[in-house]
């Protein structure tokens, strides 16, 4: 991917100066206009919010984001329009490519161009469009190749202006301006390096479950919303729920509904295959978790998960460990047995989900013991993504070298920021610094460990700097050059606390 910097110039932007609202990228929002520029909010009104609502569900709830965004910022909420004929001369145009009228109707008459960006994957761009209706002296059109590149585009713009993506999570303030103008010009992110980026809650128990107990009831939509939200205002589309005590999708039906939704790509942790956690083994689970002796009830159990989820944007687990992520018992024998079990998670996955099981996306997670038995010959299918892993420490073990870089399902990485385990736990302290993350995730993207990044972030929110740096890197690895390692932090400081 070109670096972006080199992109714009391509383009004959400048890159304006970063004033620590958007971190690393060029700055196209000021609070004084300039020739061309696009008024969101001035003299104590904004700009409509225009969203087709045929456009995905969400793009337009992303849109009242936005709203609720221009508001924190300015004290003035834009209206929001479904249909052109309550458009007026301040506009700002939200939509995907094929799923927004007046979007592909501008692209037709050739009054915006997205040859940047058709096709891509969870690609945007933002432009200041002259005269795109009669009447219209300009709109602020934020287009996305695909449901994410358009929610990715919405959140730009709501960073630029000044709402950080921890402003819940974090208290982060917002600072009041009374006017925000986006410059003229044509500003394009996207497809991103590594094509699915997320994070793990995990050992989440007691600190985070206790709050979520206290404040929500329990780990239900309500508190979902707030984690995909910022996961997307990250850039992030991916997620490992939390699993110590908990079903994400028997908890609340609402949670896996509402993630697809939302735009949120939905997994189970290393140890828990084909889309059930491992709490509802606990719950439902009848005889032992050993395949050799109850392989006709794990089959019905597993078929169950993926069938429920089928309709859900969902990267399945596959493969097997032992009961509560333990060791298998059987040692060599285990080969032979795993890879039965993929054999047979694999027909259960066509029968249920896809008769071109090739086509759900699946992934084999080489943690611990796991990369053993990969060491030994054990291999499954070409189009499972190899998740490779760190040593719980922070230190890649193994990358993909020669043809298995060839490989359609391609490598990614489980990373560790937070772990329970021999010989030592770390939990809520952050004892992994960014210039090691730097290293070792770069050292993966050089080796094409680029289909997954997922990392285990604990209970979340002692780790907010380096989870955002980590999802800041899969996105644009080539923005974030060692040199630039001591500009992020403080450029992130400065964004949540203050120059």
């Amino acid at each position: 991917m070109r670096p972006n910097s080199l992109a714009l110039a391509l383009l004959g932007i400048v890159a304006f100066p970063n004033d620590g609202h958007a971190i690393g990228q060029p700055r196209y929002v000021a609070n004084t206009p300039s020739p061309g520029s696009f008024p969101v909010a001035h003299g104590k009104a904004a700009a409509i919010v225009y969203v087709d609502s045929n456009d995905y569900p969400g793009v337009v709830r992303a849109a009242n984001d936005l709203r609720a965004d221009v508001a924190r910022v300015t004290n003035c909420t834009p209206s929001l329009a479904t249909s052109e004929t309550a458009l007026r001369s301040s506009t700002i145009l939200i939509g995907t490519i094929g799923k927004s009228s007046l979007l592909d109707k501008l692209i037709r008459e050739g009054k915006l161009d997205t040859s940047q960006i058709a096709g891509k994957w969870e690609s945007f761009l933002i432009q200041v469009v002259p005269k795109p209706l009669p009447g219209m002296p300009s709109a602020l059109v934020i287009a996305g190749s695909d449901k994410r590149g358009t929610i990715y585009g919405i959140y730009d713009l709501s960073e630029q202006i000044g709402v950080s993506p921890w402003y819940w999570w974090a208290d982060v303030p917002v600072r009041h301006n009374d006017a925000v103008y986006v410059k003229a010009g044509k500003y394009v992110e996207g497809p991103p390096a590594v094509k699915y980026r997320g994070i793990f809650l995990n050992d989440e128990a007691p600190a985070l479950t206790g709050w979520v107990k206290e404040k929500f009831g329990n780990y239900n939509h309500q508190f979902y919303e707030k984690v995909f939200e910022l996961i997307l205002r990250m850039k992030g589309n991916y997620l490992w729920p939390a699993m110590w005590g908990n079903a994400f999708n028997e908890d609340d039906p609402e949670n896996p509904k509402l993630a697809d939704e939302w735009g949120i790509v939905m997994g189970t942790s290393h140890h828990e295959p084909m889309l059930r956690a491992q709490q509802e083994w606990k719950r439902h689970g009848e005889g032992p978790w050993d395949y050799t002796r109850n392989a006709n009830f794990l089959r019905a159990f597993w078929a169950d998960g993926v069938r429920r989820n089928k309709d859900y944007e969902s990267i399945v687990t596959i493969g097997m460990r032992g009961d509560g992520d333990m060791p298998m018992a059987r040692g060599d024998a285990n080969v032979a047995l795993l890879e039965q079990i993929v054999a047979d998670q694999r027909k259960i996955i066509a029968e249920q989900v896809n008769p071109n099981v090739a086509a759900v996306p699946q992934i084999w997670a080489l943690y611990k013991e796991v990369q053993e038995y990969y060491e030994k010959g054990m291999r499954v299918p070409d189009d499972v993504t190899l998740l490779w892993s760190d040593d719980n420490w922070g230190n890649i073990r193994r990358l993909p070298a020669g043809e298995e870089r060839k490989r359609t399902g391609g490598a990614g990485i489980y990373y560790h920021f937070d772990y329970v385990g021999g010989p030592r736990n770390y939990k809520w302290i952050n004892t992994n610094p960014i210039p090691k993350v730097w290293e070792q995730m770069t050292l993966a993207w050089q080796y094409g460990a680029d289909r997954i990044w997922i990392v285990n972030v604990g209970d979340l929110k002692p780790m907010e700097f380096p989870t955002e740096f980590f999802l800041h890197l899969a996105w644009n690895p080539q923005r974030w050059p060692k040199e630039r390692i001591a500009e992020y932090t403080k450029l992130w400081a400065e964004r949540e606390f203050g120059p």
